[in-house]
Parts: C-alpha cells; sequence; structure tokens
C-alpha cells in the first residue's frame, strides 16, 4: 500500500510524514511525498530534525504530485489551517484524509521557537501515523468504508 503525503511546497511537512512514515511502517506500506506547487528542495530544518531523531533522508526531493512514480492507495493532506492556507485536492480513486499540521517552515522568532516549532509539527505527524500503524492495516487496507473515519479520526489527534 502506497501512501501519500501531501501539501503544496513538498519541502517541510509532507517530507517529514514520508521520511518518519517509511521509518516505522510495516513491510507492505511506503510513503512517498509530494506537492501541488513544489518549492524544489527540501526545508534545511526538516532535513535537520529528522536527521536528529534517527530518520533518513537519504533519496528524498521536493516533487510535484504530477511526478509521482506511482498511484497512491492512500493520501494524506497535511496542509495547516492558519493563513488561509489552501491544501491541494489530489484528484483519483484514492482514500483522502486530512492531517492538518501548522507550517513550520513559516515560524518566526528565536532560534529555538523556530526549533520548536519543527519539533512541534514532528511529534504531531508522528503521534498520528503511530495511531494509524497500530490500526489492523490488512483487515482495513481494503475497507474503505471502515478505514475512512478512523484516518479522519487519526487527523484530530495530538500527541
Amino acid at each position: 500500500m502506497n501512501v501519500l503525503f501531501l501539501c503544496t511546497g513538498n519541502s517541510c511537512r509532507s517530507l517529514i510524514g514520508e521520511a518518519t512514515f517509511n521509518h516505522l511502517a510495516p513491510e507492505g506500506w511506503h510513503a512517498i511525498s509530494a506537492g501541488s506547487k513544489p518549492l524544489g528542495r527540501l526545508n534545511s530544518g526538516a532535513v535537520a530534525l529528522l536527521e536528529q531523531e534517527g530518520i533518513s533522508t537519504e533519496g528524498y526531493y521536493s516533487k510535484s504530485w504530477n511526478d509521482l512514480p506511482l498511484t497512491p492507495d492512500i493520501v494524506i493532506s497535511v496542509c495547516g489551517n492558519a493563513a488561509n492556507e489552501t491544501c491541494p485536492a489530489y484528484l483519483g480513486p484514492v482514500l483522502r484524509s486530512h492531517w492538518g499540521v501548522e507550517d513550520p517552515a513559516h515560524a518566526e522568532g528565536t532560534e529555538e521557537e523556530i526549533r520548536a516549532a519543527f519539533m512541534a509539527a514532528y511529534r504531531i505527524l508522528r503521534h498520528r501515523i503511530e495511531q494509524f500503524l497500530v490500526l489492523p492495516l490488512n483487515e482495513l487496507k481494503n475497507d474503505r468504508e471502515r478505514l475512512k473515519p478512523e484516518m479522519d479520526r487519526i487527523g484530530t489527534l495530538l500527541p
């Protein structure tokens, strides 16, 4: 099963989701990420945080949803709700869920405050991914009517 983490720029939150999911996922599950308007580069703060957490970013890059190497089975949008941010809507016959997270790439303040914003986004995404991975995925992967509400519920959880 392929999970797409989707946002606008594909440099920060979707990268954190992709890398964290792949770090934790069982065999047979794989994440990719993309953006509707990719920045073309990974956010250095996100890369540093993932490396600090022992999560590899090797081979990851910012890409457009038009250039996906495969068709996802599940799409998780991670755009936040602040600053009138509009999350792109992936079209296609996939299960979709929204796991909104505020963008730490736009955090302002001291270096410590900015690092804290990145850590907050990471903790939210990691917690939601962990909650997803404890679901009976072998049962649910072919049962969208049961999986969709679970994914939507997970998208509201905070650590």
